[in-house]
């Protein structure tokens, strides 16, 4: 009698690789993940070139004194908004041509609008004086306002003459000298457009006196 032979189990079932469950919740999350990180990086890489260009004092300024564009250094700058960028002066376009300051600027600051003095309009015209070293207030400086009296010279001498009225002292060397202390100093002041018509008068008032400036805190 033969021996049965082996008995050959039966083959599975072949399967279909099932479709993707595109209502995984989990799937759903790390594609909102995906593109929320997408957007806050467009959003990032927006901000990094939001800039505008703002002037900023290359040095110390003073009050009163006349800016230029030596004075100044273009500088790009983020604000939070544009109120904020408002408040400071736009390097977008050409400096003023005449520019004083109501107040004092620091080195390294954005010169702000509300620093631009506008009581004087038109360009200065820039009067050296030779003033005696103690004819000068000590505090006067660059951007001091100042009277300019004439007192003249001799025994017959009658009262001080008021020469410039209001005038904003634009430079004021420092008194030294290598031979010993100076007896005079330089002060140059500018004097606005109202008061040019009496320059000539002025000068010829300033040659044959000599100079007194006082000054207003």
């Amino acid at each position: 009698m033969a021996e049965p032979g082996p008995v050959s189990e039966p083959s599975p079932d072949a399967r279909r690789a099932g479709r993707p469950r595109w209502s995984d919740p989990r799937l759903a999350a790390g594609l909102a993940v995906i593109a929320v990180c997408a957007i806050l990086g467009a959003r990032l890489l927006a901000r990094a070139d939001d800039t505008v260009p703002v002037w900023v004092a290359r040095h110390s300024l003073e009050q009163g004194q006349r800016v230029g564009p030596g004075d100044l250094v273009r500088r790009q700058v983020r604000f939070e908004d544009q109120a904020d960028a408002d408040r400071y002066l736009s390097a977008d376009g050409v400096l003023p041509g005449t520019v004083t300051l109501d107040r004092a600027v620091g080195p390294g600051e954005l010169l702000p609008r509300a620093a631009l003095g506008g009581a004087q309009t038109g360009p200065l015209t820039e009067v050296p004086l030779s003033v005696g070293a103690d004819a000068v207030p000590s505090t006067v400086r660059v951007g001091s306002t100042v009277d300019v009296w004439v007192t003249r010279r001799g025994t017959g001498a009658g009262p001080a003459t008021l020469v410039f009225d209001d005038v904003r002292v634009l430079e004021t060397p420092a008194v030294s000298s290598s031979l010993g202390p100076a007896t005079t100093r330089q002060v140059i002041v500018g004097v606005a457009q109202d008061q040019s018509p009496a320059l000539p008068r002025s000068l010829a008032a300033l040659a044959a006196g000599d100079v007194l400036l006082t000054g207003r805190r």
